[in-house]
Order: structure tokens, then sequence, then C-alpha cells
């Protein structure tokens, strides 16, 4: 996979994409990242890419020129492919892990990353990009999102986590949120690792883990069940002494 993330910020987001596991995914070649400045883009010597919004009111707004300019440049040097645009703004649709999944499985993203009081309005609508949205609020720009989404993307790509299978059994992966997890020591100031995951029984095990996964989307998410494969199956309390 390629990924091409366009930004006002791109030192930021190259420390970013260089640690963990996008970082080691980068550097075995499961995913290839390039972050390009909008200012490289610009004619004047000032680099100006905002200016005041037209009607009055707070703010700057991004020039149409540089991001038009950016994108044509970064896609003319693949011209054999064709690359998912990618515009991130809080008006957009929400990420989710379904979607994430989809996006995987993409050969190329091209991120838009906004800034100050967002996109010419043009941009949007010439670029015909599909706009995502992290959350319901607002961030000060669209770096933290793109970090969000690439590293949610990048974390699914065949050969980017060491097991392939920690992916599967995650919160959301399922419909549901994921199940409590225990390491050593076995007790800890009074809080002991539940005994089903210490007889080395798997069946058990897993049933253990089922029922966790919904009591908790019951308590925590219950509007996950609603999709839930598993949303009609009765949820009852182990007796594990957990409560």
């Amino acid at each position: 996979m390629r990924i091409d993330v366009l930004t006002l910020f791109p030192d930021v987001l190259r420390a970013f994409f260089s640690h963990s596991i996008v970082g080691r995914a980068s550097q075995s070649g499961v995913v290839a990242i390039e972050c390009t400045d909008f200012r490289d883009f610009t004619d004047d010597a000032h680099r100006t890419v905002d200016d005041r919004p037209f009607g009055g009111g707070p703010g700057m707004v991004l020039k149409c020129e540089p991001v038009f300019r950016a994108v044509e440049a970064v896609e003319s040097a693949r011209p054999e492919e064709t690359a998912t645009r990618i515009l991130l703004c809080p008006q957009g649709e929400r990420l989710t892990q379904p979607l994430v999944e989809e996006l995987s499985r993409q050969a190329w993203l091209l991120v838009l990353c906004g800034h100050y009081e967002g996109f010419d309005e043009r941009v949007r609508l010439g670029l015909s990009a599909r706009e995502l949205s992290v959350g319901d609020y607002v961030l000060s720009g669209g770096e933290a999102a793109a970090t969000v989404l690439v590293d949610a993307i990048v974390r699914l790509l065949p050969g980017a986590v060491g097991d392939g299978d920690s992916v599967v059994h995650e919160s959301f992966s399922t419909g549901l949120l994921d199940f409590p997890q225990y390491t050593r020591p076995r007790s800890f100031r009074g809080m002991d690792v539940p005994e089903v995951l210490l007889n080395g029984h798997h069946a058990q095990i897993e049933a253990w883990r089922r029922q966790q996964s919904l009591m908790r989307t019951r308590l925590r998410r219950p509007d996950l069940l609603d999709t839930a494969e598993q949303a009609a199956e009765s949820i009852e309390a182990p007796d594990d002494g957990q409560r």
C-alpha cells in the first residue's frame, strides 16, 4: 500500500509515522508513506496557503490553488494508478472499524489535512474526495486525524503486526468491545487473574472471553449490540469471582 498525506506540517507527521507499528511497517516495505507540504505549491515569496473568508468572519481559509496543485503533482507521479482521495473534516463520514478495514484494502490513499477554518469549498467540490471524520469534535488541524487514520489502517496490513491474529479479536472488529486481558503477576494488590484463564482449557477460555465481550458491550456501548452478530444471545455473568 501507498499513502500520501498532504499537509501544512509534514515534519510533524513524518515523526509520528517513523515509530511503532507504522514505522516498522514502513521500514519493512509493508507500506510506503509520503508527506507533501501544501506550501511547496504556492506561487508567492511568502508561500501563502490561506486567506480571509469572503463574506467576513473569523479565521483563515485554505486556498484552492496550492491544494489542487499538490494533489495533481502527487498523482501525476503515478499516472498508471488511481488514488482514493480522502478529505479529513469534522463534517465527514465517521471513521469506524469496518471503514478502516475497507480502506486497508485500497492500493493507494491520498489524504488531505485541513487547517485553520478548513478548505475553500471548491476543494471539496472539485476533488470529489471521500470526507471522513474521526469523531464529533473539532481539531486544530487534520494532522492529528491523519495519524489516527493511518495508524488504524496500517496495523491491518499483512505483515504490519507480528501476530496477525491479534488484530482480528480487538474491539469493534467483531462488532463488540474487546474482552479483558491479563498478564503476570497472577495476583496484584488483591486483584487476581480469573481462574478460567489459568486452567489451559481453550474452549472454556474462548467462552469466557466471548461472554466478557458481550457483557462489556452491553454495559458500555449497548448501541453496538444492534448490529453485532451475537446480539440475540443471552448474557450471564461468569462465576469467576471478578465483579
